[in-house]
């Protein structure tokens, strides 16, 4: 089929690849011309798309001229504001539903789920007013069952190395349990949904092992040589969750690569951004 990746970057690019390989002809949408080059590398058709949170329509019409649209653009907020994200999605929506596109996927995130020591299922409370959520709903409404979400854990493998954001920092939330999933895994889960068909669900895309902070980022110092993290307690309580991926594994048959972050492999990459 046609694909169009809205987004082809650190995560979005390797997905990219992984489709053209199983035989799909991919389009990539990318910032600038200058990141259109390893796309082409990679057989992939890139078009120079920005939302700004608007699109230039005639670019948007061209680029959503496939079969199924996969969204991985990362929600900015900062100087943009929570409603940015909101606005871009709000933005695209006519043209979408005015498309050829028959199905979507939709890169969402766990931070949707508040830090309540709980372990959060697809079906736990979350937080209604997150930027995430407001897109989850305005797609679901938009386009009902021909939708779904994946709700991706932190994002690791490749460069993003747990242990190098902490290195040599004090930090106290080393008995927290981590909710990872690596970038070859997160890419297999899209394929799989692609490829078997599964729409209109919610899945939690999560490695489903959970060790605790300090035991990664140690292992990571050891096998890296990153500067170990000073670990100290905390004098309160210090928030947490842990996502549970059953829905995931029971509903798409998927085998993580890597089931525990203990087991991560690392490497340098150049990624699109």
């Amino acid at each position: 089929m046609k694909i169009a990746i809205l987004g082809c970057g650190w995560l979005g690019f390797p997905l990219g690849k992984n489709l053209v390989a199983k035989g799909h002809q991919v389009v990539g949408s990318v910032t600038s011309e200058a990141k259109t080059i390893p796309l082409s590398e990679a057989g992939i058709q890139p078009v120079v798309l920005q939302l700004n949170p608007e699109a230039n329509e005639a670019i948007l019409s061209d680029f959503l001229a496939a079969d199924l649209l996969v969204i991985a653009i990362p929600p900015r907020a900062g100087k943009y504001g929570d409603s940015f994200h909101v606005e871009q999605i709000e933005g695209i929506l006519p043209t979408l539903q005015k498309s050829t596109i028959q199905k979507v996927v939709y890169i969402s995130s766990t931070s949707v789920y508040p830090d309540l020591g709980q372990v959060a299922t697809e079906d736990s409370e979350v937080i209604p007013t997150h930027s995430l959520i407001q897109v989850e709903n305005l797609l679901k409404n938009a386009l009902g069952e021909n939708v779904t979400i994946l709700r991706c854990g932190g994002l690791m493998g490749a460069e993003r190395i747990p242990a190098k954001y902490f290195a040599g920092k004090t930090i106290n939330t080393g008995a927290i349990p981590v909710n990872y999933v690596h970038q070859e895994d997160a890419v297999g889960v899209v394929t799989t949904v692609i490829e078997k068909g599964i729409f209109g669900e919610t899945f939690n895309v999560v490695s489903p092992e959970h060790p605790i902070r300090k035991e990664v980022y140690l292992k990571n110092c050891a096998e890296l040589g990153f500067a170990e993290p000073i670990f100290v307690e905390s004098e309160t309580t210090v928030p947490y969750k842990v996502i549970d991926a059953t829905k995931l594994l029971n509903k798409t048959g998927y085998e993580f690569r890597y089931a525990n972050p203990l087991d991560y492999k690392y490497y340098d990459v150049v990624c699109v951004k």
